[in-house]
């Protein structure tokens, strides 16, 4: 019997469309993308593309939580950058949030984000 709940946290930004922050089937979680939003204000944490990583990062985390799991439990993770020469800062600041083994990862260059963000991030976890 499959058990499917949605997951929801106001410590990560609204859903800004017709998705859900996050729904887990039995143990893993399909976390959907998230930009660099502020889950307070919902606007943009800075200009600075690190600081976006950064807030990416945390929100993908608020979600996990409120799914009863962590960073680490990421098996899957695709990137979304609007200019590919961030790569290397989006190396050292997941440096940061994982250690190995780290989850398989795509990278992928888009033309445009949601609200211009110059990063978005999703995910599946398994807890």
């Amino acid at each position: 019997m499959t058990n499917k709940a949605t997951i929801q946290t106001e410590s990560a930004p609204a859903a800004i469309g017709t998705y859900s922050q996050a729904i887990k089937v039995n143990n893993t979680v399909y976390l959907s993308g998230q930009i660099p939003l502020d889950p307070v204000t919902m606007e943009m944490v800075s200009e600075d593309f690190t600081e976006q990583a950064h807030q990416v990062f945390k929100n993908l985390a608020a979600v996990l939580n409120a799914a009863d799991g962590e960073l680490k439990d990421i098996v899957k993770l695709n990137i979304f950058l609007t200019d590919l020469s961030n790569f290397a800062q989006v190396n050292e600041v997941m440096a940061q949030y994982f250690s190995e083994p780290y989850p398989a990862r795509a990278a992928i260059g888009v033309k445009q984000l949601p609200k211009d963000a110059q990063i978005e991030a999703d995910a599946i976890a398994v807890i």
